[in-house]
Order: C-alpha cells, then sequence, then structure tokens
C-alpha cells in the first residue's frame, strides 16, 4: 500500500483510468456508471468525497467531437455521403464513444484529485503531519 505521502501522478492516473482505486490500485472506484465508491474495498481509502464535476464530460466531449468531426471532413473529402447517412452513422457513434470515455476519463481525474491533494484528498496528510 502506498503511505500518504508518497503519491506519484503517473500511477493514480493510470490507475484511475482503469477505474481502481488510485491509491491501492486494486479496488474498484465506481459503485455505479459514474458514482464514486464511499471507500474502497481494499484499502478502505475515503473516496466518496471527489468531486469530478463536469470535467470528465467536457473532456469527452473534445475527444469525440475531435474524432466526429475529422470522420465526417474524409468522407465528404472523398465521396460525400446523404445528410441521413450521417445521422444512422455518425450520431450513435457519438453516443457510445461518449458513453464508453466518460468512465475512464472519470476515474483519470479523481485520480489526479488524489495525487495533487485535491478536493479533500489531502486532509489525511496534515492530520496525520500533526499527530
Amino acid at each position: 500500500m502506498v503511505d500518504s505521502r508518497e503519491r506519484d501522478l503517473r500511477s493514480a492516473l493510470i490507475q484511475g483510468t482503469l477505474c481502481r482505486c488510485p491509491r491501492c490500485g486494486e479496488g474498484k472506484l465506481f459503485d455505479g456508471f459514474l458514482k464514486v465508491a464511499e471507500t474502497c474495498d481494499r484499502c478502505g481509502k475515503n473516496l466518496g468525497h471527489a468531486r469530478a464535476d463536469d470535467f470528465p464530460p467536457y473532456i469527452s466531449i473534445t475527444i469525440v467531437g475531435h474524432i466526429i468531426v475529422a470522420a465526417i471532413m474524409h468522407f465528404e473529402m472523398s465521396q460525400p455521403l446523404s445528410p441521413m447517412m450521417y445521422l444512422i452513422t455518425m450520431l450513435p457513434a457519438a453516443v457510445i464513444m461518449s458513453l464508453a470515455l466518460l468512465r475512464p476519463i472519470k476515474g483519470f481525474v479523481v485520480g489526479m484529485q488524489w495525487a495533487t491533494k485535491m478536493h479533500g484528498f489531502g486532509a489525511e496528510a496534515v492530520s496525520s503531519a500533526s499527530n
């Protein structure tokens, strides 16, 4: 288990992206699709106060938007499709990609918050230093 004073940003980001506890890398980060678990089921770390808010959807929208626009531009330059074909193909692709990216991105943000001691993740470092 990692000591609270030794917080490796890279490892926390990877563990968060894999939807694992950023502290131990073994416990589940989520209780539901996007609900962060109150505590890690392996190391007992309190995760319930993590606040990713709207940042993960913004990142997801940006990534998916760039991919969809690039695909549409490619199709328009190579062989134009009818607007209905774009609706049939690009709309489901955008929804599926957004949903697929949202959970790992939220895990990434929670891992970043833990590693940089944001939003209450630094409280145990302050309380253990005063003891």
